[in-house]
């Protein structure tokens, strides 16, 4: 699973130009389309369901302790400590699946990864509000490799001051890419839908400082 002869295609077959840039300023966001065939993608679907150790996510919000019904999973090469909305998970060791993943994902972007954060949305109920990818304990404007397997879903960017907005929509077995100064500049979010009645699951790889 996962072939070096990787091409890039959008969903009426024709190539997609990675180095294009989706964000107009104030950052990078290439989209590198489907990186597997529909039977490769479908497998690691299938694997990432039944093999990473998910756990509904918490979080402290406005005093309150909040249960999500989406739920996460955090890998990485050391046990490393991530802390978001006062949370904080420790690293499991990777599964030979994620490592997979991890070289994939590093020999399309040219950048080397230390850790992933998985999420599983099991329908269109579920989403993500706004957000960067901000925290101190990732390396500063380093870059974040998306993939997602499952339910194609809707993505948005949100500029910061101008409240400019961008919009995609994440395949099969697609990888995009955020970098330089998207996070410092930009939100994005997952918004919830009513037309997809199908679980997805998203991979981060991202750069922990350590």
């Amino acid at each position: 699973m996962g072939k070096n002869n990787i091409q890039t295609l959008d969903l009426f077959g024709k190539a997609i130009n990675t180095d294009q840039n989706l964000l107009p300023y104030d950052g990078t966001v290439n989209y590198f389309g489907k990186l597997f065939s529909q039977q490769e993608a479908d497998y690691y679907f299938d694997v990432l369901m039944n093999t990473i150790e998910w756990k509904n996510d918490e979080a402290f919000i406005m005093g309150k302790h909040i249960i999500t019904k989406r739920k996460v999973a955090w890998y990485g090469d050391e046990a490393y400590s991530y802390t978001y909305s006062n949370k904080s998970k420790l690293a499991l060791p990777w599964t030979k699946e994620l490592l997979e993943l991890k070289k994939i994902s590093e020999a399309q972007t040219g950048v080397t990864y230390n850790s992933c954060l998985l999420n599983l949305y099991h329908n269109g109920d579920e989403g993500m509000a706004y957000h960067s990818d901000d925290e101190k304990a990732l390396a500063k404007d380093s870059a974040i490799a998306s993939l997602s397997f499952g339910a194609e879903r809707r993505f948005l960017f949100k500029h910061k001051q101008s409240k400019e907005t961008i919009t995609l929509f994440l395949e099969h077995g697609s990888l995009l890419v955020m970098k330089d100064e998207t996070q410092t500049n930009w939100l994005h979010r997952l918004p919830p839908t009513k037309k997809v009645n199908q679980p997805r699951v998203n991979l981060t790889f991202r750069t922990m400082v350590v």
